[in-house]
């Protein structure tokens, strides 16, 4: 997927407690999922002035994004990692955005397992 401006925000390592999971004990808990974003953001533009007005307010992304993580109770974390994507798209004015959602411990050994998407303005819903 090519991109016209290379700049671009992120915002990684966003843990986050929720009800996820499709086995019956999963959806009696609160668990931890870990989210890592990356949106579009002209830093240049922003630069001239230093004002966050010019920029994507990362602040702004993250408490919505967790807001709307901890009121979730999806079972899988791709249709988390989904929901998030259209969120972003639909409230923030960016052209696309990446999201990464980690559900650590979930696979004995593993550091960590999850799922990583890519969806821009132009994706059909």
């Amino acid at each position: 997927m090519s991109h016209s401006a290379p700049d671009r925000i992120f915002l990684r390592g966003l843990a986050i407690d929720c009800v996820i999971g499709f086995i019956d004990w999963e959806r009696r808990i609160k668990q931890t999922v870990v989210i890592d974003l990356e949106l579009p953001v002209d830093c240049r533009a922003a630069a001239v002035r230093d004002q966050v007005e010019d920029t994507l307010d990362y602040k702004k992304v993250a408490k919505r994004v967790i807001a709307f993580v901890e009121a979730s109770e999806f079972q899988l974390v791709e249709t988390l990692a989904e929901r998030i994507a259209q969120l972003i798209l639909a409230e923030f004015a960016v052209e696309w955005v990446r999201v990464a959602v980690n559900k650590p411990g979930a696979i004995r050994g593993s550091r960590d397992v999850g799922v990583a998407i890519e969806r821009t303005r132009d994706d059909p819903r």
